[in-house]
């Protein structure tokens, strides 16, 4: 039995001396951190209603599998992907970073895309790794959206979440609705420019490929995420409007119903965020949802060190998180 305290009192992150800004935070390990080229190998996977998801494994062979999801409009390529899938092989675990619809660097081929509630998706990747039959213990661990999907995963209780020993989810909006709000304030706009930006020309695409099924485009209309998922997530995925698709696949609401020890590592500072993305009473009564607010970290940041062979603090806090649940 590993015994457990759900709310940390007490983060032992720093920041780098001179580093201790959010938006430092958020930019520099994004931007300016060098990984050396890891050895991916990729496979296709097929699912049931004819569209594909592209995985991507790292040290295979260990008997021990970390499934790691990504966030919004990421891959499995993005440092802070690619900086846990490093840490995880060192320490002796095979590594498996999917990559969401449409975010391999192929379109998918269905209308429908991935969005914050996709867990179908994480249960295929799942059972793909279960029926292997190679792995003793497999956790998840998810960034932002992807924290999100993680958590929702974890509480609904899929047929393959029986073999997850544990779950981190790191910079995750467990309230949607709220961060979205939170993502229309002036601070964050170059973030929400950005995120707009590419997911529109994602749909620009889409719309090429199934004319009459996607509206045109005015990107002067298309600049939060409340008008983003009101005209395209919401009804491409079977949601009346983006208040219910938040409602319904906000990960606060799946907590009580997660089984497995679950760590929620979000950034007091984290540019992202609202307050309801702090689960902090719920926490503070769970044997199984742990809570960690660092003082600073920014959104998927967490840099207290720098140089390319360097593992993170929020890298190493996973694994130790993961690893006495995991051990083989």
């Amino acid at each position: 039995m590993v015994s457990a305290m759900p709310l940390v009192a007490r983060s032992t992150f720093r920041p780098l001396l001179g580093l201790g800004n959010a938006h430092l935070q958020t930019l520099l390990p994004a931007i300016a951190r060098r990984l050396p080229p890891l050895l991916w190998s990729r496979e296709r996977l097929e699912l049931d209603d004819g569209d594909f998801l592209d995985l991507d494994w790292l040290n295979p062979g260990q008997r021990r599998l970390l499934i790691v999801s990504h966030g919004l409009e990421g891959h499995s390529r993005r440092p802070y992907v690619a900086g846990l899938a490093r840490a995880a092989s060192r320490r002796g675990w095979s590594v498996l970073a999917w990559n969401f619809r449409g975010c391999s660097g192929a379109l998918n081929r269905l209308p429908r895309f991935y969005h914050s509630g996709a867990s179908e998706d994480l249960a295929a990747v799942v059972e793909h790794a279960v029926q292997t039959h190679r792995f003793k213990s497999i956790a998840v661990a998810g960034f932002s959206l992807g924290g999100n999907l993680t958590l929702k995963y974890l509480g609904e209780h899929h047929p393959s979440s029986a073999a997850i020993a544990a779950g981190v989810a790191l910079s995750t909006p467990c309230d949607l609705a709220a961060s979205s709000a939170a993502m229309e304030a002036t601070h964050v706009r170059p973030y929400m420019a950005r995120f707009q930006r590419d997911i529109l020309r994602k749909w620009a695409l889409k719309r090429t490929l199934f004319p009459g099924l996607i509206p045109e485009i005015d990107p002067r209309r298309q600049r939060t995420f409340r008008q983003i998922d009101n005209t395209f997530t919401a009804p491409m995925h079977g949601f009346a409007d983006a208040e219910e698709y938040w409602r319904r696949c906000s990960a606060n609401a799946f907590l009580p119903f997660i089984q497995v020890p679950t760590l929620i590592l979000n950034a007091a500072d984290d540019p992202f965020l609202a307050p309801n993305c702090f689960p902090r009473e719920f926490a503070a009564q769970s044997h199984r949802i742990h809570l960690e607010v660092p003082d600073h970290g920014g959104h998927v940041g967490f840099m207290d060190r720098w140089g390319s062979e360097a593992d993170l603090w929020s890298e190493v806090r996973t694994l130790d998180f993961l690893e006495p649940f995991c051990g083989c």
